[in-house]
Parts: structure tokens; sequence; C-alpha cells
């Protein structure tokens, strides 16, 4: 029987809850102090706040004389009222649900610089948006950091031991077995893009000229699911066979058929998963007391595992009947064949049916939501800027017409295409937050004339590239504006060339996505597919779910935005991306 998260967190912590009283216990017997009756209760109820409070008065102390003698200082600390920081709790889960992503960390970005210590529950968080830090985690100061226990315990029940849930040794390992597969020779077959970009252009086409206005974001989403399943198994889940979403104002919506189909049904919990997992991040180590009697995130996972478990019976025995026939060192140490997919060769390494659905699953989250994520953004930045969406369209016609297959080296040579997609990239990151753990005292150097900033050991170190590429003193002062021409002109020579970190959309290092380019060529492949066929496209009001009207009041991007976007691992669209598309006329002067 496995017992609630709640009770396994408070027997972990059972030796440190025995030591006040203990203590307490110890000091009668070594000074003869005659505790009896009654008088007990309150000496040994006070002894744990008494404790804790000695405890984290002495961390603290400690942190201050180690950064000294290490010749740094400990970051600025994000202010707060109340023990342990519960209103920064407090207004972190209200930010979570309600607000706009990161107001609460810019705001301070401005008041303490782009480098605090948010420090909840007697946890020190310490939060960073600049490039020189974010080096150093990624890459120069590699070694100290990792993902760390802490976040391997709060997302173990999504990612189990995959490649992104994973450290030193087994990470290597992973890497090394995915690698093969996002290879130049294989991103470049287009034949899995161009399949499943037909079907969903062909019921887009369908959906709009009934006269609905049509969920991008819902499309994309199954594009990429469907192409990221057949790359990885071999053969797609169908989800675009489900069909596409009604707008929530259609009697057709609430169609029970729709809601209760598997793919339809495992991409829903997957991303309620994916919510409950970031959840928990607000709570750190703590976690568990906020979902004490059920995880939350296991009950998502296990429609999912429904739906997964058996595609790999079927990879196994199909495995198990090869490795009958041929020696099995001979299929364990044969290169990766063409055609063969991921699964095919994960069961050549292992035959543990969870080993192998963590990975899967890992190398789905990479694959599907961070390629519609950005899909989404870029046709939500179209319909805010037309002039961007007729130049782009100039481009696609002019390389390739209204409707040859775009080939590897058409879409290198697309330079505004890359543009377009690396801008929105900038403004709207996949994944805006991340977070690495130090593994021993480390120090960041100083940077503008300030003193280097000392990392104690164990430390959370989150990272955000959404609030960095945002930054007018990095980008310029246009830098919350969205312009493709920055990636093209002076502006790159000025401000990215020399300083690279400053667009780190994939990250960096030995952890960079191996599937960058995989997902550069899934992007443009669409998007060229799109726009040779549909020559305008525009927010549909009336169904998108709109910012709250205060927000109008306020600056930056935040002031002009017209959907919400919120981040589970990746970034999407609050109820989706609603919008309305024309066709193309059938000649068209380019």
């Amino acid at each position: 029987m496995e017992l609630p998260p709640g009770i396994v967190y408070l027997l972990s912590c059972f030796p440190q809850l025995l030591l006040p009283p203990a203590i307490v216990y110890i000091c009668d017997l070594a000074f003869g102090v005659s505790l009896s009756g009654w008088s007990q209760i309150p000496v040994y109820v006070l002894s744990f706040p008494a404790l804790f409070t000695c405890k984290v008065l002495a961390l603290k102390y400690h942190d201050r004389r180690q950064a000294a003698i290490h010749g740094a200082v400990l970051p600025p600390m994000f202010p707060s009222k109340w023990p342990g920081s519960l209103d920064l709790l407090a207004a972190l889960i209200q930010n979570f649900k309600f607000g706009y992503m990161g107001d609460l960390m810019a705001e301070q970005c401005n008041t303490l610089g782009h480098t605090f210590n948010m420090r909840v529950l007697f946890e020190n968080r310490i939060f960073t948006a600049e490039p020189e830090y974010t080096k150093a985690i990624l890459v120069s100061k590699f070694a100290s950091f990792e993902k760390g226990p802490m976040f391997s315990d709060q997302v173990n029940s999504l990612l189990g031991t995959g490649v992104f849930n994973s450290d030193g040794d087994t990470w290597k390992f992973h890497r090394s077995m995915t690698r093969p597969f996002f290879s130049k020779n294989r991103i470049s077959h287009f034949d899995i893009f161009d399949k499943h970009a037909e079907d969903a252009i062909s019921q887009l086409k369908i959906r709009l000229r009934d006269g609905y206005p049509v969920d991008f974001q819902d499309v994309v989403s199954r594009f990429t699911l469907d192409s990221a399943t057949e790359f990885l198994f071999g053969k797609d889940v169908c989800s675009l066979s489900a069909g596409l979403v009604y707008p929530p104002s259609s009697p057709r919506s609430k169609d029970v058929a729709f809601k209760n189909h598997p793919a339809n049904k495992f991409a829903h919990a997957f991303s309620e998963a994916q919510i409950a997992v970031v959840y928990r991040g607000r709570f750190g180590s703590a976690w568990p007391l906020f979902e004490f009697w059920t995880d939350r995130v296991k009950k998502h996972m296990g429609v999912c595992y429904k739906f997964i478990d058996p595609i790999l019976k079927e990879a196994l025995e199909k495995n198990k009947m090869l490795k009958e026939n041929i020696d099995e060192k001979v299929v364990k140490d044969r290169d990766v064949e063409e055609g063969e997919t991921l699964l095919d060769h994960l069961v050549n390494y292992t035959e543990d049916p969870i080993v192998i659905r963590d990975e899967i699953l890992n190398i789905m989250i990479a694959g599907r939501d961070t390629t519609a994520a950005t899909l989404t953004f870029v046709i939500y930045m179209l319909t805010e800027h037309p002039d961007v969406l007729r130049r782009l369209r100039e481009e696609i016609l002019g390389k390739v017409g209204r409707s040859r297959r775009p080939t590897y080296d058409d879409m290198r040579d697309m330079k505004y295409l890359r543009a377009v997609i690396n801008e929105t990239l900038r403004l709207y990151p996949p994944v805006p937050f991340n977070v690495r753990i130090s593994t021993e005292p480390t120090v960041w150097p100083g940077i503008n004339g300030g003193k280097p900033i000392y990392i104690p050991p164990n430390t959370r170190t989150p990272y955000s590239v959404f609030l960095m590429q945002r930054r007018t003193d990095l980008w310029g002062p246009d830098a919350e504006e969205f312009d493709p021409d920055r990636f093209l002109d002076d502006r790159l020579r000025k401000y990215c060339t020399p300083n690279p970190f400053i667009f780190v959309p994939f990250n960096a290092g030995p952890r960079i996505c191996l599937g960058q380019q995989f997902a550069y060529n899934e992007i443009s492949f669409f998007l060229v597919r799109l726009l040779q066929q549909f020559s305008s496209v525009s927010l549909a009001t009336d169904v998108q779910t709109l910012p709250p009207a205060e927000w109008a009041k306020c600056s930056g991007r935040k002031a002009i935005e017209k959907v919400i976007f919120k981040s589970h691992l990746t970034m999407y669209a609050h109820n989706g991306l609603w919008v309305r598309m024309e066709e193309a006329t059938p000649v068209e002067v380019v």
C-alpha cells in the first residue's frame, strides 16, 4: 500500500521533529531541572519554534560569513512581512492563477536588480534574469548546478527518471541515447510534417468555411502530438481524427463523444498533470503538505498511461520476437537504422516498460508542447501585425510558390521566416522559467561594478529567459515591441552578437535542447504550408478569453496583450487562441 504524500513527508522529517523534545529532555537530566505534570507541556511545545528559530538564524549567519570569506555578498532579499514569507507565497500563487506572467519578479527586478533571494518557507530561492548568471548556471559553472533531488521529487510523478529529471551519469546515458534521433539527416525528412500539416490545414478550411472561428492552439497541439508520436512510436495517435474543438457558444462544443476520444482525454490529462507539477514548485520541498492525502499528478498520469502502455507493450513484444531470432548483443550494439523510431531503439536497451515510458513522455513534452506553443504565439503576433504577415507571405510565395513542398534548403534561405520565429521565441519563450539547484558553494562574478554574489550549497536558483529577453537595457528601448527585423539589422550586432546569452530560448551548454533544429524545421514547415493557403488571420475577439480591463492601464506589453498566457512546463494561451482566417485567392501577384 502506497502512503499519502503528506505522511511520507512527515516521516522523512521525523528525526528532525524528535530533536527539540530530545534536547529538552537531555537538558532536564543534565542540569537537574525538575519538570513535572502540566509544566512539561509548554516547555516541550515551545522547544519546536525555539530550535527552528535558532536553526534559521544560524544558517543566515553561516551564509553571511561564507559570503565574506569568498569575497562576495548575498543577493538582496525580496521584501516580505510575514514569517516564512507567507505573504510572498500567497502572492506567487495568486499571480500563477490570475496574474500576468512574471509580474512579481519584474517589479523587484526594477527595485532590487535582476538577481535577488525569494526566501519562501525559510528556503532560499536565488532568482536571476541576468545573462551572466544564466551563463554560469548553464555553461561556465555547469558542474556546480543540477536539477537536484528537490526538483526530481516534485516532478517524479510526471517525468519519472527521464532525461529532463535526471543528473550525472543517468542524464548522460539518456542524452547519448536520444541524440541520434535529432541528427540533421533525420530531421530534414519532412514526410511526417507534411502528412499531418495537410490534415490539420484541411480541417481548418472546413471549419472556417462553416463560419466558425478555430482554436489555433488546439489545431497545432494536435498537429504536433500526431507528428511527435509518429516520430517517437512509428505511428501517430490520430488526435486530428477526433476533429477540432468548437467555440464554447456552439452546442456542438458539448459533444460527449469528442471529449471521450482517447487522444483528447490523453491531451487533457497530460496538460492538467503539468499544471499540478508546476503548482508544487511554489511550495518548495514542503509541497507534499499541500497534497497531503492524494498525489494530484498521479490521477492524471493514470489516464496518460492507459493511452501509452498498449503502444509500449506492442513494441516490447515485437522486440522480444526479434531477439529470439537474432543474438541479443547484436541487437543492442547495432547502429540506429534509417526509419527506426526512438521507441524501437529504447526497447533494445531495456525491457522495463516504466523506464521506457518515462523517457518517451519526457521527449513528448519537448516535441509536442514547445513547438505548439511557438506556433500559437507566432500566429498571435501575426494577428496583431498584418504588415509582418504580408511580408512573410511574400518571402514564402517568392521562394516556394503556392503549392510546392518546402525543402530544408528552402527554409534555411528564408531569413525573414527565421526572424519571425526568433522574435516570437524572444517575447514568448516556450519555457519561460526554469530552475537548478547548487551542488556546492558557488560564486557568481560581479557585474556592472557590483560585488560577486555568493550562492550557498543546496540552493534553488530559478532563472527566467522570459524576463531577460524583454529587458530594455539588453535589447534596446524597443525591447517590448514585436519587430522581427531586430534579428536582421544592426540591432542584432549591437545587442545579441556580443552577448549571446541574452537569447537562450533553447537553453545552452551541455543541456542545450537536442531538438532545437527539429523544432525550427517543424515550425517553419507548418508556417510555410499554412501561409501558402491563407492570406490573413485575425483574432476572434467575440470568442477569445481576453485579459482583464485593468491590464490596459499598466505599462509594457501587459497593456496591449489580447490573450492571457500561462505556463505549466511550457507556455500556453489560456482557453486557447481563437482566430478567423481568410483563404488565399487562386492567383496572387507576389
